[in-house]
């Protein structure tokens, strides 16, 4: 069965500054304000699972994904085809990833979608 074939599942929006998240539809081309501050909400994706409040340290991981540029979405468009892809969830992950991509000169948003960090990712 199909996981995104007949729902429109919400993405998930998050204001890394206030540390908060929510799920919206969001027409192409706008970028929707938080609530809270007015800044711009980034979008994480439809598989992000938002951590508590008070987790300063994993909001500063989920920050560092989000400025590589990474969401948290793996699945194919209809969803069957893959489980979600890997990203960093503690500091030490976070910091082992930048010393890899530091020291083999691979880009940073390569090195933080692999499980392992020095293993290249088969395609």
């Amino acid at each position: 069965m199909c996981f995104y074939a007949f729902v429109h599942y919400k993405p998930h929006y998050v204001c890394v500054a206030c540390r908060v998240g929510f799920k919206r539809h969001v027409p192409r081309g706008y970028e929707p304000p938080c609530p809270n501050c007015g800044e711009v909400l980034v979008c994480a994706g439809r598989d992000f699972a938002a951590p508590p409040r008070r987790d300063v340290r994993a909001w500063s991981v989920v920050a560092a994904v989000l400025g590589e540029g990474l969401r948290y979405e793996g699945l194919t468009g209809c969803g069957c085809g893959k489980e979600p892809k890997f990203r960093p969830r503690t500091r030490a992950e976070l910091r082992a990833r930048r010393v890899v991509a530091e020291r083999t000169g691979v880009p940073l948003a390569e090195v933080l979608a692999r499980p392992d960090p020095l293993t290249p990712m088969a395609d």
